[in-house]
Formats: C-alpha cells, structure tokens, sequence
C-alpha cells in the first residue's frame, strides 16, 4: 500500500511540474488584415488612367479637404485593427490594401500620425488597371522583413480579352517570426464581369501558390483580398481549391475559415439588406493545428474575425446599420470603405 502511495504522490508531482512549465510558456502573436480602402485616390490626374472622377474639377469636388479627412478615416482604421488580441500599440504585422491608386496615395497615408509613428512601411507595384486603382501591402519592419516583391499578371484566357486589362497579383515573400512567409494581395475582376474571370484569378493564384511551394515546400501562404466573390463561389471552393474545413485541406492545399462565418450571417459588404464576404483571408496547410494538439512550436492560425466599430456603420437614416462609406448617391458622408477589414491572427512560441 505504502509503494503505491509512493506512486501515486510521485505522479502526480510529476504532472504538476508539467503543468506548471506548460504555464511557463510564452507566446508571441502576429495580426495580419486585409482591407478594401474604397477609391483613396489622391487630388492629381495620373497621365493614362480614368481618375477623372477623384479630381477637384470632377461632380464629386474631391479636393484636398475630401482626401485629407480620407487619408485620416483610413489611417485611423489600419491603426486599429488587430487590437482587438494585440495592444493597440502593436496592431497589425502585415496589411493587405486594395483600391489605392498610387505611391504618393501610400506615402500620403503612412504619414499619418498614428501610422507614423509604428514606421509602418509599403510595396505598392504600379498596375495596369484603367481607373488606376492597384494592391498594396503595409507592414512594420520591426515584424516582418521583406524579401522580394512581384506582381504577377493577371491573364484574360479568352481571345476576345487579349488587349483587356485588370490588377494583377501583388506577391511579397519575405520573414515573419523568423519564418518564410508569402503573402499575395487580390483584387479580383468585378460583379460587373461574370464568374468566369473570377474563376480565371483562382485558377491563376493557385498556380502561383503552388509555384512557390515547389521553390520552398516549407514557405507559409497568406492568400489574402477582395475576391468579388463568397466563400463558397466556384472562384474561391473549386479555381483555387480553399476548404471550408481543416480536416479537408490536403497536403499543400488551403483554408478558408471565412466560409462558416458567412454561413453564421456575418459579411463584410452589404448588397439589398444581405451580407456578403468578399474580403478573405486563406491560409496554407502548414498554418494550421488541425489535429488540435496546440504545438506552436513554429506559426499557426490561432483566431480570425471580422474588425468591426459602430463608427464604420451608418447611425441613422435611410442606409441605417450599412457600411459609413467616404461618398453615397453623390454625397460626401466622410466616412469610411463600403467593406468592413477582416483579421487572422498567427502564434508561435517564443523560444
């Protein structure tokens, strides 16, 4: 009897010791979003592109007043966004950004103050889009450092499209806790264009995706932007193959966690009192703890969600609980984008 006691006691100092040194364990996690900036274009015509409508001649009188109160609105926003995990002092590591029209859009807005001061830093690669409206990523060099940039082409498949042209596929490498982290920022073609070009940008990341897998099979993923499409469309479920659950993700395959929250009634843009979720963020196989077993031993996807702030919804009147946009029905609001950012967050145990 004494033995067993013995036993007894001796294994359960030992599965206290263990517990406590599990306590022990510190972590760091990194915030990465995505955000539609909705049209930030600057007050100066860009020679060959449609920017009419963003000049101070132009119906919509965008002037350096407009554009300062955007620049602020946006800035405000990026800032944010991660705080809802990480301090607000650290935000984001890593912002994907689309409808921004140039460098000097991009320079304006990482001038202000509270992006400023995080010396928060942008790879913008100007894009062939008509109206000029390109990707961009913002990040904190004290988190991520970065390796090389491309913009891969968007291809139009059909005949007739040859002489077309839309936003390509920003594609930045580079470190992210010590890691080899891609990240490719999307835009893609509009509602205005049928699923079939969508459907083309997913079957043209994923080539790229698996490109840059062949070249490092270890390299982590982030597939990040404003698809124009749900989670479930073809473009996102079938072109460019990213599941809705964890366990379906096959070797070298993709996760898209933003399938249940949408089928949970959460969107990102609104359409005719429904929600959609056109801004998504997937990640590779690599990323996740699909069998549960909590070793953060090198990054893995710990939480998502959707940023959301009463000050980026319409308080009252006809568009009441929608997105505050900058301009509706001709009207300068002084708001925000007509899409709400979305966030993932990353851990790792420090070492």
């Amino acid at each position: 009897m004494k033995k067993k006691l013995l036993l007894l006691t001796a294994l359960l100092v030992m599965g206290l010791a263990v517990q406590a040194q599990e306590k022990q364990k510190k972590f760091s996690v990194y915030a990465v979003g995505f955000y539609n900036l909705e049209n930030l274009f600057d007050t100066c015509h860009d020679a060959g592109k449609n920017d009419y409508e963003y000049l101070p001649t132009s119906s919509s009188k965008w002037d350096a007043i407009k554009y300062t109160n955007k620049l602020h609105n946006m800035s405000k926003v990026l800032a944010e966004m991660g705080s809802d995990v990480l301090p607000k002092s650290v935000g984001c590591a890593i912002i994907g950004v689309s409808e921004v029209e140039n460098a000097n859009a991009l320079t304006d807005l990482v001038n202000q103050p509270v992006l400023k001061e995080r010396n928060i830093q942008f790879v913008h690669v100007e894009g062939p889009d008509k109206r000029g409206v390109d990707c961009a990523l913002l990040y904190n060099p004290k988190l991520f450092t970065v390796r090389d940039v491309k913009l891969v082409p968007y291809v139009y498949e059909l005949p007739e499209d040859k002489d077309r042209a839309t936003r390509g596929f920003l594609t930045v490498s580079g470190t992210l806790a010590g890691e080899h982290v891609t990240v490719i920022v999307n835009h893609w073609p509009s509602r205005f264009a049928t699923s079939f070009y969508r459907e083309c940008a997913g079957r043209q990341v994923k080539a790229v995706k698996d490109s840059l897998q062949r070249d490092d099979p270890n390299v982590k993923i982030i597939i990040m932007g404003d698809m124009n499409d749900d989670p479930q469309s073809p473009s996102m479920a079938e072109s460019l193959g990213a599941r809705r659950e964890m366990r379906d993700v096959e070797e070298g395959g993709l996760y898209n966690p933003w399938w249940n929250v949408l089928a949970g009634g959460k969107g990102t843009l609104s359409y005719q009192g429904s929600w959609n979720l056109f801004d998504q963020i997937v990640v590779s196989r690599n990323l996740l703890d699909i069998e549960g077993k909590k070793d953060y031993a090198d990054l893995k996807l710990f939480r998502y969600h959707i940023f959301s702030r009463p000050y980026l919804f319409q308080q009252e009147g006809k568009y009441k609980g929608g997105t505050k946009r900058t301009t509706a029905g001709g009207v300068w609001l002084n708001g925000y984008s007509d899409h709400l950012p979305t966030v993932i967050y990353l851990i790792k145990e420090q070492k």
